[in-house]
């Protein structure tokens, strides 16, 4: 190689060696950049995230002074929308199909009603209710639509559970609960300068307290109250009034004096109900087991209870009896259970001679729920000619024909809540459609309905 050729050669490897140390030089500057401006920019993208952050709780905050600074107009058009939806459904309620049945509503009631009774011609109708109060309304009046009712205050701190006629409309016993238990009070006419103030005036008296029992049933509610009078064998007519307890319990007492003439103890875990026949002579209750257990009311010479004796058992069912109730002549009795079936028993039997009751009929319960099972029957009652047996189950109002049990009618909402009490007028009472057999329905809805009784034809 001449001397040209090695300076060239030389010349070159200088020139590449230059660029190495630029290229080397040149990635080392944009390294030390990166590690200077990551940070950079990571700090620029969190401040830009804080200031669109900051720009949002502005703008809500700004949204928030504006509704501040105009509540009256928004709070006007919130209520007029409300206004006018509250408005819609009273409007749709109002002309809701009313049921041809449905004869009357008593209203005036301030919270759930517990408890209802008629007089024994039907012309006066008692309800018990949770806001402490007692009324008696005159169906005369109802039937008008003028609503008027007398008003019974009880002691304070005692609430009504359920009510009773005694002798005549003149006297009205009432169950009461408070902090001490149940108790029962009677009501009747009072008497002194005020009524004799009253009676100048025109005016009847207004009752009185006139006897009361407290902590009857060990501090357990009383579930169900009803009278009868004594006209079987040689009952003297007076009207005998059972109280049953959630417990096992039932007491008889004489209603014109609060007197204890009888108990019961049904040794079934726990009472549903207990009710007395039209005419005083049994006493039955439906309980935790299948089984339902009679009882009868025996009278002596002098017209008084005296003793209760067990003389019957109806078997049959294949579940808990939920409700039970005599027919008027006091010789069949119906029963509604939880195996799906309602019974229609023949109770007028020789049970001294062990003749046990006979099961008449045996019906399955109409109504169904959507699995196809039978409903339970809260409550059932029979109408006073013993051919309609009215059965509820929550707000489901039906109408069966005692001799099928074919449904008659059915109501499937009767009650804005469940129905709480069933009860037939004993007698037939003058209508704006004739004279007629009426059934009050009471519930948590604050009202008591009657309704007339539906035709088999």
């Amino acid at each position: 190689m001449d001397e040209n050729e090695s300076a060239g050669s030389s010349a070159a490897s200088g020139e590449g060696g230059l660029q190495m140390w630029l290229l080397t030089a040149l990635l080392g500057v944009i390294a030390g950049l990166v590690v200077v401006l990551v940070p950079i920019f990571k700090k620029r993208q969190e401040a830009e995230k804080r200031r669109k952050e900051a720009e949002e709780i502005q703008k809500v905050n700004a949204q928030q002074q504006q509704q501040h600074r105009q509540p009256p107009a928004q709070a006007a058009k919130k209520a007029a929308i409300a206004a006018a939806k509250a408005k819609a459904a009273a409007i749709e309620k109002a002309h809701a199909p009313r049921h041809h049945l449905d004869l009357v509503t008593l209203k005036g009631h301030g919270d759930e009603v517990t408890g209802v009774a008629f007089t024994s011609n039907g012309r006066g109708l008692a309800t018990a209710c949770a806001d402490q109060v007692v009324r008696v309304f005159k169906l005369d009046d109802a039937f008008n639509k003028s609503f008027k009712f007398l008003r019974l205050n009880l002691p304070r701190g005692s609430t009504p559970t359920a009510v009773a006629f005694g002798e005549g409309a003149s006297q009205l016993i009432v169950a009461t609960q408070d902090i001490g238990g149940a108790g029962l009070c009677m009501f009747a006419s009072g008497g002194g300068k005020a009524a004799a103030d009253a009676k100048q005036q025109g005016k009847l008296p207004l009752p009185e307290i006139k006897w009361e029992m407290s902590h009857i049933h060990d501090q357990k509610n009383i579930i169900s109250l009803v009278g009868a009078p004594a006209s079987h064998g040689s009952g003297d007519g007076s009207v005998v009034v059972a109280s049953c307890s959630e417990g096992t319990d039932i007491k008889l007492w004489k209603a014109a004096d609060g007197k204890n003439v009888g108990n019961v103890d049904t040794n079934q875990l726990q009472n549903t109900m207990a009710t007395l026949s039209p005419d005083g002579r049994f006493l039955s209750a439906a309980a935790f087991t299948a089984d339902v257990k009679i009882w009868e009311l025996v009278y002596g010479k002098d017209g008084q209870i005296k003793e209760v004796t067990k003389v019957m058992q109806l078997k049959g069912h294949k579940s808990a009896v939920t409700w039970l109730c005599f027919t008027w002549d006091s010789e069949r009795m119906i029963t509604a259970s939880k195996d799906g079936t309602i019974r229609v028993w023949n109770i007028n039997v020789r049970y001294h001679l062990d003749e046990d009751p006979k099961c008449l009929k045996n019906f399955s319960i109409p109504s169904k729920d959507a699995k196809g099972k039978a409903l339970s029957v809260d409550r059932l009652a029979v109408s006073p000619d013993n051919k309609v047996l009215a059965l509820t189950h929550d707000s489901l109002l039906q109408w069966l024909n005692v001799e099928t049990g074919e449904v008659i009618d059915t109501c499937q909402q009767a009650h804005d809540g469940k129905i709480t009490t069933l009860v037939w007028s004993p007698q037939p009472v003058p209508t704006d459609r004739g004279k007629a057999a009426i059934l009050a329905t009471a519930g948590t809805d604050k009202r008591v309905k009657l309704w007339i009784a539906p035709s088999l034809e």
